[in-house]
């Protein structure tokens, strides 16, 4: 079978790219043909992930509630690839803290990273974009179902949809499409070493499928929104989360 070749000769940036479904992207968006710069807090997991993708990756070192960081990573793309067709903003925060336990410290925490994050990784990357360009939001099946303990992140990941709907109002005219890819529970190393063997068949059960996603998986439907596949596609929804969300 010969290799698809959506992505060639684009360039793409996914925040949160060194680990999970964010490197799984990567790797796909490469296979696809495209340029690809990962953008990430740890440097020794920036190094480890380049070492696997190879000649057409870069990686910037840098948080995504740090807009020095972003211009910083922006003013790498445009010296070495001059334009931009391809956004994931990945990076995403959550941990358990239910009503009542709730610290500024965790609004701090998962709201600068999943919503401040997610404005100005995009903002800061439209002066590279241009007509054809694609950016993905990287949503979750718990922005629809709530989850125990875990409401900012649920409440972050709705607002995540809801920007969506309102830059494709905002991008009328640009030949820019913006959409939210909102996976259900996925086997990444973070998910499996948090969860324990009992958590993943918990969640694996939750699910009509009966299993967790491979982050592989994920990735292949970021690389259909960054593609000409999705040409018509803009304030969609993408739930690849193995029905969780949608019975």
């Amino acid at each position: 079978m010969a290799p698809i070749t959506r992505l060639t000769g684009k360039t793409a940036v996914i925040t949160g790219g060194a680990t999970g479904i964010g490197l799984a992207s990567a790797k796909r968006f490469i296979d696809e043909g495209a340029f690809v710069f990962i953008f990430g807090r740890r440097q020794d997991a920036l190094d480890k992930a380049i070492a696997e993708l190879g000649p057409n990756a870069r990686a910037v070192q840098g948080s995504v509630s740090d807009l020095a960081d972003l211009d910083k990573l922006y003013a790498a793309i445009k010296a070495e690839r001059g334009t931009l067709d391809i956004v994931m903003a990945n990076s995403g925060a959550g941990s358990q803290l239910k009503l009542g336990e709730i610290t500024v410290e965790h609004c701090n925490e998962v709201l600068d990273t999943n919503i401040k994050g997610a404005v100005f990784t995009v903002q800061k990357a439209l002066p590279l974009m241009g007509k054809g360009g694609s950016i993905i939001l990287t949503g979750s099946s718990a922005g629809t179902t709530g989850a125990a303990a875990m409401s900012l992140y649920s409440a972050s990941k709705a607002a995540v949809r809801n920007l969506a709907r309102s830059w494709a109002e905002d991008l009328k005219g640009t030949g820019i499409r913006v959409n939210v890819l909102s996976p259900g529970p996925t086997a990444t190393e973070l998910a499996k070493a948090a969860l324990g063997e009992e958590g993943q068949k918990m969640f694996a059960n939750m699910t009509p499928i009966q299993r967790m996603a491979d982050p592989s998986e994920i990735g292949a439907v970021a690389a259909f929104l960054a593609s000409d596949d999705s040409s018509f596609m803009t304030a969609s929804e993408v739930a690849a989360d193995g029905g969780l969300a949608q019975i």
